[in-house]
């Protein structure tokens, strides 16, 4: 069809790849906080694992941790969620309903890796452009595929829509979202913050931000002030107080302090799982191949 189509928000499930702003705020864990027991013995013996990598020392973006060599790239996904697209969108043109469409894409907005803005912003330029809030063009992006992805005038009925997912199921499979990846990612993210040399780190940086008048605890608490969460809206004083921020974690070293206790617990927890991680990649690598089968 070459006429533009009204788009439809489906109920696909598509597995967290990187933090990304909702509005002004950057969220800094894309994992849930469910407890979760241990399905390997704590006694497991230690394998060779992930390993955290940094790309640009200068920009938290180009970093890795070690859980990311478990979650599909962002080029996987997209390849896995066109088809599946495509599929379904096929289906319910045989099944009568050629306006319906899946729903777009949305633009990446904020954090652009799993790293980017994790642990706050970290950009000096940006900070002093749009304080805590993302690109204003990624902003702007981002709203109109929310509208578009809004509007739908197919009137398809759900039982049609249901049965062309599992026609699509069947040929191009959802990515895996495996719970202990996110349990893993989630906890070592948490429990980093009581690291002794997190805890120094932030201490150091809230001392530096009293220097220059502001009065938080720790980094994200700058980051999630209410007074900045109007995404239309960027004041002087947040884009000051975001100028200051970045300045202090440079000096105090937060993010390289705080992803090194990061990627250290998540070592710890892969080791312990590993057989059971090293499926989920395999799960992965299985659709992603079903996936460029079906482009063919």
């Amino acid at each position: 069809m070459s006429q533009q189509k009204n788009k439809k928000i489906t109920l696909i499930a598509v597995p967290a790849l990187a933090a990304v702003a909702v509005g002004a705020v950057a969220l800094a864990a894309t994992w849930p906080e469910s407890p979760r027991e241990s399905r390997t013995p704590a006694t497991a013996p230690q394998q060779p694992v992930a390993k955290a990598t940094v790309g640009d020392p200068d920009d938290p973006a180009t970093w890795k941790l070690p859980i990311e060599a478990y979650l599909p790239t962002q080029a996987e996904h997209r390849l896995v969620s066109s088809n599946r697209d495509e599929t379904i969108d096929a289906c319910m043109a045989d099944a009568g309903y050629p306006e319906w469409t899946p729903a777009p894409d949305l633009p990446a907005i904020g954090g652009k890796t799993l790293t980017d803005w994790r642990y706050g912003i970290h950009d000096a330029t940006k900070a002093a452009e749009r304080g805590y809030h993302p690109d204003a063009e990624a902003q702007k992006a981002y709203d109109a595929a929310m509208e578009e992805g809004a509007v739908d005038e197919s009137n398809a009925d759900e039982g049609s829509l249901r049965n062309c997912v599992a026609q699509a199921d069947g040929t191009v499979p959802a990515l895996p979202a495996d719970d202990l990846v996110q349990q893993i990612g989630g906890d070592a993210f948490r429990q980093a913050e009581r690291d002794p040399k997190v805890v120094a780190a932030f201490a150091q940086w809230s001392s530096c931000m009293k220097d220059k008048g502001y009065d938080y605890v720790k980094p994200m608490d700058a980051n999630d002030d209410p007074q900045f969460s109007d995404p239309s809206t960027v004041t002087d004083t947040e884009i000051a107080t975001a100028k200051a921020d970045v300045a202090c974690r440079d000096k105090h070293q937060v993010e390289k302090t705080w992803f090194d206790a990061e990627a250290k617990l998540q070592q710890t927890s892969i080791a312990q799982h590993e057989d059971e991680l090293n499926q989920v990649a395999a799960g992965t690598r299985a659709v992603v191949a079903k996936a460029k089968a079906a482009a063919r």
